[in-house]
């Protein structure tokens, strides 16, 4: 039996009661055990520019790269909500950009929202997605897509105005219509404010434990990311297993183990 679908509505009526957990992922296998494994929210993060495709950082992820995976991981997600990021130039142009963009993450990848960086500046997209039928997840603080602009991937909200700045973002980004806001790379104070000031959940990544839910990056929990950053928790060690059974495979074929005959069509 099929859970009910999670929704922009369902996720925002989260805030106070139950935390939410939140992956990403960018293929169909991932999504399918991730679904199964009863995951709400599943991010297609333009985070696959390194996790997936061996980029430096997000910027060069392209939109049709973003439909073609986030398509796949829709196929795979029968109950969870699927977000998919709005990459790098895809919105940051115009209202109209963002509204066109979004709209195709919609309709050609079948997602049930998006998601888009950026605090006050962006409220008027945002307004404009909420009006056209396309859910908003919200994201500040540290903004991965502004690495060259924040000088690296620094930790935001260290100083007093910096808070005060996050939280008028976020109470902006509120009332423009986002159904939740993730929080990024911040002091976890930073974070717990932010969250009591605004009636939408936020998600953490980096941000501490006072969030209304958590996100992380796949390759992180699986313990394939060769360096991964240390707010990540790692549950299994995915990569050491991967080279063993790679290494195992080799030998095999080389010795003439496999295949043997219970392997034969």
């Amino acid at each position: 039996m099929v859970n009910p679908r999670w929704t922009a509505p369902r996720v925002r009526a989260q805030k106070g009661k139950h935390r939410i957990a939140m992956l990403t992922a960018y293929d169909f296998t991932m999504a399918r055990l991730m679904d199964e494994a009863g995951v709400p929210m599943i991010l297609v993060g333009d985070s696959l520019g390194m996790a997936v495709l061996g980029f430096e950082n997000t910027l060069p992820v392209t939109l049709e790269q973003m439909l073609h995976h986030s398509a796949a991981v829709r196929r795979g997600a029968a109950s969870a909500m699927v977000i998919a990021d709005l990459p790098f130039l895809t919105y940051q142009v115009s209202v109209s950009d963002a509204v066109l963009n979004a709209g195709r993450c919609i309709k050609e990848a079948g997602v049930d929202g998006v998601k888009l960086e950026g605090g006050e500046v962006r409220a008027p997209h945002v307004r404009a997605l909420v009006e056209n039928g396309i859910p908003v997840l919200g994201h500040i603080g540290l903004l991965p897509q502004s690495v060259h602009a924040m000088g690296g991937f620094r930790v935001q909200g260290k100083t007093e105005s910096d808070v005060e700045r996050l939280i008028r973002d976020a109470q902006a980004l509120e009332e423009a219509g986002v159904f939740a806001l993730v929080l990024e790379g911040m002091p976890s104070d930073a974070a717990r404010r932010i969250t009591e000031a605004i009636r939408v959940p936020t998600i953490g990544i980096g941000a501490g434990p006072h969030c209304d839910g958590q996100v992380l990056v796949v390759n992180d929990l699986l313990g394939l990311t060769e360096r991964p950053p240390k707010f990540a928790k790692k549950y299994v060690d995915m990569r050491a297993a991967m080279q063993q059974a790679f290494g195992a495979y080799k030998a095999d074929v080389e010795s003439g183990a496999f295949p043997a005959p219970e392997h034969e069509y």
